[in-house]
């Protein structure tokens, strides 16, 4: 059953900030004196337009404070730059990282929103010296305008594309080295990372395997969740959304995916943070 509440606030996300970090994440906000296990990521980790995302069904299985750092719409750029936030990761007895894609993050093509990584706010000189023939205050979006400037040649774009990937390692590279204790770096998405054919099709844009084994050695566990194809078939099934809603609502994935990525994560959390620690809380 879809769930549809016309107008603003249909969910309620409890908005809430932790401590000078001006990024607001969703709630109710979680004490960070006692035992946490912390998950950053972007909308998915989010859980736009779910009641439950797995972080909140993760909390529930394990019965230790799971504290969601999702921030819609994030790229690397948020935890990169937050040094409250790489805090609450050090803290945290096992840290979850969700893979981001690579195109919303400040490099050295084009720099972006600190806050909403996804919004575009300028090309670098070489980035204009590149596409000479592209006017870049019509975007406002990194998507819109990385869309156009492969369309306009695929072969300029080869350029870009390579150095968002660089980029991505490095800034991901620089995120892991503030966090000193247990990471997993999780994959979830409707492809897995061998399916990547453009790198454009589906998030995380332009990440591929070989750019997660190398990070491989600087983590503790990598994750890879697929949404299966019975999680896909349910659509907008159990997500709560208003009418305006639906388009965005329809390309989320949903309570059944959730439900797998939790069901992934949940025996490699709980040899990480260990029986007797569970236990404790």
């Amino acid at each position: 059953m879809t769930y549809d509440a016309m107008g603003q606030g249909a969910l309620n996300y409890f908005p809430c900030r932790y401590g000078t970090s001006k990024v607001l994440f969703r709630g109710p906000r979680k004490s960070l004196k006692k035992p946490y296990i912390a998950f950053f990521g972007g909308t998915e980790t989010y859980g736009k337009f779910l009641a439950r995302p797995f972080p909140d069904l993760l909390e529930e299985s394990l019965g230790m404070p799971c504290v969601n750092l999702g921030c819609t719409n994030a790229g690397v750029e948020v935890f990169a730059s937050d040094p409250q936030l790489s805090e609450i990761g050090a803290g945290a007895k096992v840290t979850v990282l969700q893979v981001l894609s690579a195109q919303n993050m400040t490099n050295r093509f084009y720099s972006v929103h600190p806050r909403r990584n996804d919004r575009f706010l300028k090309p670098s000189g070489l980035l204009e010296a590149i596409f000479r023939d592209v006017d870049f205050a019509e975007f406002n979006f990194n998507k819109h305008m990385l869309i156009h400037l492969n369309t306009v040649s695929p072969e300029r774009f080869r350029t870009v594309r390579e150095e968002l990937q660089s980029a991505w390692i490095a800034r991901m590279r620089h995120l892991l080295a503030r966090i000193p204790g247990k990471t997993v770096l999780l994959w979830f998405g409707q492809a897995d990372p061998d399916n990547r054919e453009n790198g454009m099709n589906h998030d995380p844009w332009f990440v591929t395997r070989e750019m997660i084994e190398t990070l491989r050695n600087e983590v503790t566990e990598i994750v890879e969740v697929q949404a299966s194809e019975q999680a896909m078939e349910q659509g907008t099934d159990g997500m709560v959304f208003s009418e305006m809603e639906r388009q965005a609502a329809e390309t989320m994935l949903g309570p059944v995916a959730h439900q797998e990525a939790a069901a992934a994560l949940e025996p490699v959390l709980r040899r990480l943070v260990g029986q007797a620690a569970l236990t404790a809380v």
